[in-house]
Protein backbone atom coordinates (compact mmCIF):
# COMPACT_ATOMS: atom_id res chain seq x y z
CA UNK A 1 0.00 0.00 0.00
CA UNK A 2 1.66 3.31 -1.09
CA UNK A 3 2.65 5.70 1.67
CA UNK A 4 1.22 9.28 1.66
CA UNK A 5 4.63 10.48 0.47
CA UNK A 6 4.77 8.07 -2.49
CA UNK A 7 1.13 8.81 -3.38
CA UNK A 8 1.98 12.52 -3.50
CA UNK A 9 4.99 11.86 -5.72
CA UNK A 10 2.89 9.76 -8.11
CA UNK A 11 0.22 12.46 -8.22
CA UNK A 12 2.86 15.07 -9.09
CA UNK A 13 4.23 12.86 -11.89
CA UNK A 14 0.73 12.26 -13.24
CA UNK A 15 -0.06 15.99 -13.19
CA UNK A 16 3.16 16.75 -15.08
CA UNK A 17 2.46 14.09 -17.74
CA UNK A 18 -1.16 15.24 -18.18
CA UNK A 19 -0.16 18.89 -18.42
CA UNK A 20 2.51 18.46 -21.09
CA UNK A 21 4.96 21.19 -22.14
CA UNK A 22 2.25 23.81 -22.71
CA UNK A 23 0.77 23.95 -19.23
CA UNK A 24 -2.36 22.49 -17.67
CA UNK A 25 -6.12 22.90 -17.91
CA UNK A 26 -5.87 26.01 -15.72
CA UNK A 27 -2.96 27.97 -17.24
CA UNK A 28 -0.79 28.08 -20.36
CA UNK A 29 2.82 28.02 -19.15
CA UNK A 30 6.19 26.49 -19.93
CA UNK A 31 7.36 25.54 -16.46
CA UNK A 32 6.38 23.68 -13.32
CA UNK A 33 6.27 25.26 -9.87
CA UNK A 34 8.24 23.68 -7.05
CA UNK A 35 5.88 23.68 -4.09
CA UNK A 36 7.67 25.19 -1.07
CA UNK A 37 5.57 22.97 1.23
CA UNK A 38 6.36 19.50 -0.12
CA UNK A 39 9.09 20.18 -2.71
CA UNK A 40 7.15 18.48 -5.51
CA UNK A 41 6.72 19.98 -8.96
CA UNK A 42 3.26 20.80 -10.30
CA UNK A 43 2.00 22.77 -13.32
CA UNK A 44 0.12 25.18 -11.02
CA UNK A 45 -1.20 25.65 -7.48
CA UNK A 46 -4.62 24.30 -8.46
CA UNK A 47 -3.14 21.05 -9.77
CA UNK A 48 -1.11 20.80 -6.55
CA UNK A 49 -4.11 21.41 -4.27
CA UNK A 50 -6.22 18.84 -6.13
CA UNK A 51 -3.59 16.14 -5.59
CA UNK A 52 -2.22 16.95 -2.13
CA UNK A 53 -3.77 17.23 1.32
CA UNK A 54 -2.46 20.77 1.79
CA UNK A 55 -2.51 24.06 -0.13
CA UNK A 56 0.34 25.63 -2.08
CA UNK A 57 1.22 29.17 -1.02
CA UNK A 58 1.85 30.94 -4.32
CA UNK A 59 3.73 33.77 -2.66
CA UNK A 60 6.37 31.44 -1.23
CA UNK A 61 7.29 29.81 -4.55
CA UNK A 62 11.03 30.33 -5.22
CA UNK A 63 11.93 27.77 -7.87
CA UNK A 64 10.51 26.38 -11.11
CA UNK A 65 11.54 23.66 -13.54
CA UNK A 66 11.62 24.27 -17.27
CA UNK A 67 9.12 22.06 -19.10
CA UNK A 68 11.45 21.84 -22.10
CA UNK A 69 14.97 21.24 -20.71
CA UNK A 70 13.96 20.34 -17.12
CA UNK A 71 16.44 22.76 -15.58
CA UNK A 72 15.53 23.72 -11.99
CA UNK A 73 16.05 27.44 -11.46
CA UNK A 74 14.84 30.57 -9.71
CA UNK A 75 11.31 31.67 -10.67
CA UNK A 76 11.56 34.00 -13.68
CA UNK A 77 9.82 34.63 -16.99
CA UNK A 78 12.04 32.48 -19.25
CA UNK A 79 14.51 29.63 -18.87
CA UNK A 80 18.05 30.73 -18.10
CA UNK A 81 19.36 27.71 -19.98
CA UNK A 82 17.27 27.14 -23.12
CA UNK A 83 15.45 30.52 -23.09
CA UNK A 84 12.06 28.81 -23.25
CA UNK A 85 9.32 31.34 -22.39
CA UNK A 86 7.50 30.28 -19.24
CA UNK A 87 4.64 32.70 -19.70
CA UNK A 88 3.65 35.69 -21.83
CA UNK A 89 2.55 37.16 -18.52
CA UNK A 90 4.58 36.69 -15.35
CA UNK A 91 4.02 38.19 -11.91
CA UNK A 92 7.03 38.00 -9.61
CA UNK A 93 4.74 38.42 -6.56
CA UNK A 94 2.05 35.81 -7.25
CA UNK A 95 4.37 33.70 -9.44
CA UNK A 96 1.62 33.52 -12.00
CA UNK A 97 2.69 32.36 -15.47
CA UNK A 98 0.07 32.40 -18.22
CA UNK A 99 -0.87 33.48 -21.73
CA UNK A 100 -1.39 37.22 -22.12
CA UNK A 101 -4.91 38.09 -20.97
CA UNK A 102 -4.14 41.71 -20.10
CA UNK A 103 -3.50 40.65 -16.50
CA UNK A 104 -2.28 43.07 -13.84
CA UNK A 105 -1.30 42.75 -10.20
CA UNK A 106 -3.56 44.65 -7.81
CA UNK A 107 -1.65 45.53 -4.66
CA UNK A 108 -4.87 46.11 -2.69
CA UNK A 109 -6.41 42.79 -3.73
CA UNK A 110 -3.04 41.16 -3.18
CA UNK A 111 -3.31 39.01 -6.33
CA UNK A 112 -3.39 39.28 -10.11
CA UNK A 113 -6.56 40.16 -11.98
CA UNK A 114 -7.56 39.82 -15.63
CA UNK A 115 -7.73 43.27 -17.18
CA UNK A 116 -7.16 45.45 -19.01
CA UNK A 117 -6.19 47.40 -15.87
CA UNK A 118 -7.55 50.70 -17.20
CA UNK A 119 -11.06 49.20 -17.34
CA UNK A 120 -11.18 48.36 -13.61
CA UNK A 121 -10.95 50.13 -10.27
CA UNK A 122 -10.41 48.80 -6.75
CA UNK A 123 -13.35 49.38 -4.40
CA UNK A 124 -11.76 49.74 -0.96
CA UNK A 125 -14.96 48.93 0.92
CA UNK A 126 -15.90 45.84 -1.11
CA UNK A 127 -12.17 45.01 -1.24
CA UNK A 128 -12.33 43.93 -4.86
CA UNK A 129 -11.52 45.14 -8.37
CA UNK A 130 -14.70 45.98 -10.26
CA UNK A 131 -15.50 47.22 -13.75
CA UNK A 132 -15.33 51.00 -14.16
CA UNK A 133 -19.01 50.98 -15.12
CA UNK A 134 -19.75 50.12 -11.45
CA UNK A 135 -17.75 53.02 -9.99
CA UNK A 136 -20.23 55.02 -7.93
CA UNK A 137 -22.94 52.75 -9.31
CA UNK A 138 -23.04 49.77 -6.94
CA UNK A 139 -24.00 49.06 -3.36
CA UNK A 140 -20.92 48.50 -1.19
CA UNK A 141 -20.75 45.82 1.47
CA UNK A 142 -17.71 45.72 3.75
CA UNK A 143 -15.22 43.05 2.57
CA UNK A 144 -17.91 41.32 0.51
CA UNK A 145 -15.25 39.68 -1.68
CA UNK A 146 -13.97 37.72 1.32
CA UNK A 147 -17.27 35.84 1.53
CA UNK A 148 -17.81 32.55 -0.30
CA UNK A 149 -20.18 32.39 -3.26
CA UNK A 150 -23.63 31.51 -1.84
CA UNK A 151 -24.34 29.25 -4.82
CA UNK A 152 -21.26 26.99 -5.00
CA UNK A 153 -19.88 27.88 -1.53
CA UNK A 154 -16.38 28.41 -2.96
CA UNK A 155 -14.02 31.37 -2.63
CA UNK A 156 -14.74 34.48 -4.69
CA UNK A 157 -11.75 36.72 -3.95
CA UNK A 158 -9.07 34.42 -5.40
CA UNK A 159 -11.28 32.61 -7.91
CA UNK A 160 -10.29 32.45 -11.57
CA UNK A 161 -14.00 33.02 -12.38
CA UNK A 162 -15.09 36.65 -12.43
CA UNK A 163 -17.49 38.04 -9.84
CA UNK A 164 -20.94 39.47 -10.59
CA UNK A 165 -22.22 42.24 -8.33
CA UNK A 166 -25.94 42.07 -7.62
CA UNK A 167 -28.02 45.24 -7.06
CA UNK A 168 -28.14 44.38 -3.34
CA UNK A 169 -24.33 44.39 -3.20
CA UNK A 170 -23.80 40.65 -2.76
CA UNK A 171 -21.37 38.79 -5.01
CA UNK A 172 -21.72 35.60 -7.01
CA UNK A 173 -19.37 33.93 -9.44
CA UNK A 174 -20.41 35.08 -12.91
CA UNK A 175 -21.09 31.48 -13.96
CA UNK A 176 -23.12 30.84 -10.80
CA UNK A 177 -25.16 33.98 -11.50
CA UNK A 178 -25.95 32.75 -15.01
CA UNK A 179 -27.00 29.35 -13.67
CA UNK A 180 -29.14 31.00 -10.98
CA UNK A 181 -31.13 32.96 -13.57
CA UNK A 182 -32.23 29.68 -15.14
CA UNK A 183 -34.07 28.85 -11.91
CA UNK A 184 -35.03 32.20 -10.37
CA UNK A 185 -34.39 35.92 -10.10
CA UNK A 186 -33.62 36.58 -6.43
CA UNK A 187 -30.40 36.90 -4.46
CA UNK A 188 -29.95 33.67 -2.48
CA UNK A 189 -28.82 35.67 0.57
CA UNK A 190 -31.33 38.50 0.93
CA UNK A 191 -34.01 37.64 -1.68
CA UNK A 192 -33.64 41.05 -3.38
CA UNK A 193 -34.29 40.99 -7.14
CA UNK A 194 -31.01 40.17 -8.88
CA UNK A 195 -31.82 42.17 -12.02
CA UNK A 196 -34.21 44.85 -13.28
CA UNK A 197 -37.65 43.22 -13.24
CA UNK A 198 -39.67 46.29 -14.31
CA UNK A 199 -40.84 44.86 -17.63
CA UNK A 200 -41.81 41.56 -16.04
CA UNK A 201 -43.79 43.33 -13.30
CA UNK A 202 -45.68 45.28 -15.99
CA UNK A 203 -46.55 42.03 -17.75
CA UNK A 204 -47.68 40.57 -14.44
CA UNK A 205 -49.90 43.62 -13.92
CA UNK A 206 -51.71 42.70 -17.11
CA UNK A 207 -52.00 39.03 -16.18
CA UNK A 208 -53.41 39.88 -12.74
CA UNK A 209 -55.99 42.23 -14.30
CA UNK A 210 -57.09 39.48 -16.70
CA UNK A 211 -57.33 36.79 -14.02
CA UNK A 212 -60.17 37.57 -11.57
CA UNK A 213 -60.10 35.64 -8.33
CA UNK A 214 -63.06 33.44 -7.27
CA UNK A 215 -65.80 35.31 -5.40
CA UNK A 216 -64.75 34.00 -1.97
CA UNK A 217 -61.25 35.53 -2.42
CA UNK A 218 -62.17 38.87 -3.97
CA UNK A 219 -62.30 40.72 -0.64
CA UNK A 220 -59.40 38.90 1.01
CA UNK A 221 -56.59 41.25 2.15
CA UNK A 222 -53.11 40.13 3.20
CA UNK A 223 -50.12 41.81 4.80
CA UNK A 224 -46.97 41.52 2.69
CA UNK A 225 -43.28 42.31 3.02
CA UNK A 226 -41.41 43.50 -0.07
CA UNK A 227 -38.02 41.85 -0.59
CA UNK A 228 -36.88 44.75 -2.78
CA UNK A 229 -37.66 47.84 -0.69
CA UNK A 230 -38.45 46.12 2.68
CA UNK A 231 -41.76 48.02 2.95
CA UNK A 232 -44.83 46.43 4.47
CA UNK A 233 -48.29 46.94 3.04
CA UNK A 234 -51.77 45.44 3.01
CA UNK A 235 -52.99 44.39 -0.43
CA UNK A 236 -55.66 42.26 -2.06
CA UNK A 237 -54.70 38.60 -2.25
CA UNK A 238 -54.02 37.21 -5.74
CA UNK A 239 -52.72 33.81 -6.69
CA UNK A 240 -50.37 35.23 -9.36
CA UNK A 241 -48.64 37.65 -7.02
CA UNK A 242 -49.13 40.52 -4.62
CA UNK A 243 -47.75 43.91 -5.57
CA UNK A 244 -45.86 46.19 -3.20
CA UNK A 245 -47.63 49.53 -2.80
CA UNK A 246 -44.32 51.33 -2.32
CA UNK A 247 -42.14 50.21 -5.25
CA UNK A 248 -44.56 48.21 -7.47
CA UNK A 249 -42.49 45.02 -7.13
CA UNK A 250 -44.09 41.59 -7.05
CA UNK A 251 -41.06 40.21 -5.19
CA UNK A 252 -43.08 39.98 -1.98
CA UNK A 253 -43.96 37.48 0.71
CA UNK A 254 -46.96 37.20 3.00
CA UNK A 255 -46.03 38.68 6.37
CA UNK A 256 -49.18 38.37 8.39
CA UNK A 257 -52.67 36.96 8.56
CA UNK A 258 -55.42 37.21 5.97
CA UNK A 259 -58.65 39.08 6.57
CA UNK A 260 -61.80 39.73 4.62
CA UNK A 261 -62.66 43.34 3.96
CA UNK A 262 -66.10 44.83 3.41
CA UNK A 263 -69.45 43.25 4.41
CA UNK A 264 -69.55 39.65 5.54
CA UNK A 265 -70.47 37.08 2.91
CA UNK A 266 -72.83 35.24 5.33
Amino acid sequence: RPSPCSRGAMAAEAAEVEAGPGGCEHYRRGCLLQAPCCGRFYPCRLCHDAAEDHALDRFRVRHVRCARCHRRQAAQQSCEDCHHLFGEYYCSICHLFDADKKQYHCEKCGICRIGPKEEFFHCSKCNLCLALTLQGNHKCIENVSRQDCPICLEDIHTSRVGAHVLPCGHLLHRTCYEDMLKEGYRCPLCMHSALDMTRYWQRLDSEVAQTPMPLEYQNMMVEILCNDCTSRSTVQFHILGMKCKNCDSYNTAQDGSCRVSGPSSD
